[in-house]
């Protein structure tokens, strides 16, 4: 791998990624991650050769610098967490694409990012509490921050926040898109019967 064009491709390879060129200089080409807006992959043309600056874990940095003259602390960029990869040919393609990975994986590894993957294993026709989403997504005890997350839903299309209700079945009053009504008019859409703002969990829930 020696071009911006090859490095971007990979990149973009990468389920909900998409490139910006965020300071008005085309030299500066990133790949961001769609759920937190984070570039995991820098690109820019410096001394004559395209340099790639990826996120690294602390413990990996030194070992990808030891290995290679041509892995370097990350330019302009904090040098525990980044490396800068130099495109000189030194190394081999499998490498470049392993530092690229691990930069799109430490990114992209959120709760929030977890807690939407959670919700949108909710079948059509049930519902989840909150405690619910939250465990799988790795962490029964973050049950306020699905709240938080659904709450700011980039995608309601195919995040559906709507299948999540309190412990005691209730809908959401404050439901983001559009109040408790319009939650229980998608949910009864759906084959899923709401009385007096509630959803039976012992006929309509989900089972772990």
């Amino acid at each position: 791998m020696k071009t911006r064009e090859e490095a971007l491709e990979y990149g973009l390879s990468f389920p909900d990624s998409y490139q910006e060129a965020p300071f008005h200089d085309d030299n500066w080409q990133l790949v961001r991650y769609k759920w937190n807006k984070k570039a995991f992959l820098w690109t820019y043309e410096r001394d004559g050769y395209i340099n790639l600056n990826v996120k690294v874990d602390p413990d990996n940095a030194f070992f990808w610098r030891d290995r290679y003259k041509s892995v370097t602390a990350g330019y302009h960029q904090n040098k525990k967490h980044w490396n800068t990869i130099i495109l000189d040919g030194s190394i081999p393609d499998k490498d470049i694409r392993a530092m690229i990975a691990e930069s799109y994986d430490l990114i992209s590894d959120s709760p929030t990012r977890r807690i939407y993957e959670a919700v949108k294993k909710i079948p059509k026709g049930k519902a989840a509490t909150y405690a619910q989403v939250a465990e799988m997504a790795g962490d029964r005890k973050m049950a306020r921050a699905v709240g938080n997350a659904l709450h700011k839903n980039p995608d309601p299309e195919h995040i559906p926040c709507h299948r999540v209700v309190n412990a005691k079945g209730e809908l959401a009053g404050e439901y983001v898109f559009g109040g408790a009504w319009k939650q229980g008019e998608i949910l009864k859409s759906e084959g899923v019967e709401v009385i007096d703002g509630k959803v039976d969990l012992s006929k309509y829930g989900v089972n772990l």
